[in-house]
């Protein structure tokens, strides 16, 4: 019963579990390669004495024999090899915020000095009142050393409210940090602490990465100091996750808890390859989804911190989106890859490059354009004055354009008369006026004053105060364009429509009945 115990006890330890899977799971691997090992046998028949062309056989991907105890042994060793080179480097970093104290709703109310009201609550509830001091709040996160001088890169939402900047180094030493520089639409930041000769992780290549590849996060979960998980990358360049402006995330199902923020992310190498950033959690802990920004991105957004204490980024000088299906139609193009360009800002890089509307970016610099953010976050990587080729299409050709990057500009980021779409058709159920009517303003165009929620319009998300421009390439200045054009729709015919969204330019195309 002792041995049964014990051996219950043995198999239930996690690390045994999972040394016992990965053997099962390499040895499962052997025999599907021994399984699948194509036959020597051949059918005897008649039409193998003809004299023909035999079909080659495709050979099935070769898989390595399953490791030995010794490699495993190897193996466990690498990984003790890694912890010991990062963890080092990893910090805790803690802030404290004073907070105003809490105000009355009644701050200046005479009821406080009424001799009535003193009766019930007493003068010292009154002096207290006036000497409440100021709240210190305090928070807590990770930080990685990218510089043995003490630079160290983490989350702005890690550092950016507070008063006082604590880091404690993996041998216990405490410092008093000053922020460098903060990069909220990364969610970057840069402390440095008065210190050197610092061990210090290497920049990785995170544009090598690939989906199922071996990393291990490091960090302070839920102020746990130092603390190694190791998963695989689930993912390369999420975006749309809604966590900064530039967004090109790493995914890994390596544990990341609060308090990993702003932690290293590492391959086998030991290099640092993603700060930690955020969890995907309906729980508020680790869900097996974590978000990591890329080391190309943060070494970009650190080494401008650390030399001007803000980002310089790249600027191309268009408006762009991603293109949909019923928008490939209509640029003659088979496929949604690339970002389609909106408009051209006048005086930009990309006026100077004869970029033009409707124009669609396949190609950034050698490097294919999937779709509007990734396009976005490659200009904004690229140093001001780097001349780049860009591969676009345009009306359906090729064509090959060359760009001098700029440097993104600081703001970068009673009606008159009134027309009515009544008749049957994509652009139905819109109510639009003039807005060259408008006392200051002399742009062209319609403004929408009221959409139909039931419309196509609607449906393809045109909204209030949207200014269309152009309806089938066709430029509309006021209301009197907008009903000739209109006027010549049929109910089955599509639409596309420019139209101008705030600061930003759009096209959007409305599908026929």
């Amino acid at each position: 019963m002792r041995v049964q115990r014990s051996l219950s006890t043995v198999l239930k330890n996690p690390v045994v579990l999972a040394i016992g899977s990965f053997i099962c799971v390499c040895l499962a691997l052997g025999a599907s390669a021994t399984f699948f090992q194509p036959s020597t046998v051949t059918q005897a028949s008649e039409e193998q004495a003809a004299p023909s062309v035999q079909p080659a056989v495709v050979q099935p991907a070769a898989f390595s024999p399953p490791p030995t105890s010794e490699d495993l042994l190897r193996f466990n060793q690498h990984l003790i090899a890694i912890a010991k080179k990062v963890t080092p480097a990893v910090v805790n970093i803690s802030i404290v915020k004073t907070t105003a104290p809490r105000s009355s709703p009644f701050p200046h109310s005479p009821f406080f000095d009424d001799p009535f009201f003193r009766k019930f609550f007493g003068e010292r509830f009154r002096e207290e009142r006036r000497q409440e001091p100021r709240r210190r709040q305090q928070g807590m996160g990770s930080g990685v050393i990218v510089n043995p001088d003490g630079y160290i890169v983490t989350n702005n939402h890690v550092v950016a409210e507070g008063d006082e900047i604590q880091v404690v180094l993996g041998d216990q030493r405490k410092f008093e940090a000053e922020l460098i520089g903060t990069d909220p639409k990364t969610d970057l930041a840069i402390v440095k602490i008065e210190a050197s000769g610092l061990p210090f992780l290497s920049w990785g290549d995170s544009s090598t990465l690939e989906v199922g590849e071996m990393v291990v996060a490091v960090g302070n979960p839920f102020g746990l100091n130092q603390t190694v998980t190791m998963g695989i990358i689930s993912a390369v360049g999420r975006a749309g996750v809604g966590l900064a402006d530039y967004e090109d995330f790493i995914q890994t199902d390596a544990a990341i808890n609060p308090g990993n923020s702003g932690g290293a992310l590492v391959n086998v190498q030991g290099e640092l390859i993603g700060i930690n950033t955020a969890i995907f959690t309906r729980s508020g802990g680790y869900m097996g989804i974590g978000f990591a920004i890329p080391s190309n991105m943060a070494k970009g957004v650190a080494r401008s911190l650390e030399a001007h204490g803000t980002v310089v980024r790249g600027w191309l000088g268009v408006s762009i989106q991603d293109l949909t299906p019923d928008l490939a139609k209509q640029f003659e193009t088979t496929d949604t890859k690339g970002a389609l360009v909106t408009d051209v800002v006048e005086g930009s890089p990309a006026q100077d490059a004869r970029f033009r509307r409707g124009d669609i970016i396949r190609e950034y610099d050698g490097r294919p354009v999937p779709n509007a953010t990734k396009l976005r976050t490659y200009v904004a990587e690229t140093s001001p004055e780097t001349k780049v080729g860009v591969g676009i299409l345009r009306e359906g050709k090729r064509e090959r354009l060359t760009i001098v990057i700029g440097q993104m500009p600081t703001d970068v980021a009673g009606l008159g008369e009134v027309g009515t779409v009544g008749q049957r058709h994509a652009l139905s159920g819109l109510t639009v006026e003039s807005v060259a009517s408008e006392p200051s303003s002399d742009d062209t165009g319609v403004r929408v004053l009221t959409v139909r929620p039931d419309s196509r319009a609607a449906r393809a998300g045109i909204r209030k105060d949207d200014v269309i421009l152009e309806i089938n390439r066709t430029s509309i200045k006021d209301v009197d364009d907008f009903d000739r054009v209109t006027s010549r729709l049929d109910e089955d015919d599509s639409v596309l429509v420019l139209l101008r969204r705030g600061r930003s330019m759009l096209f959007l195309s409305l599908s026929g009945k």
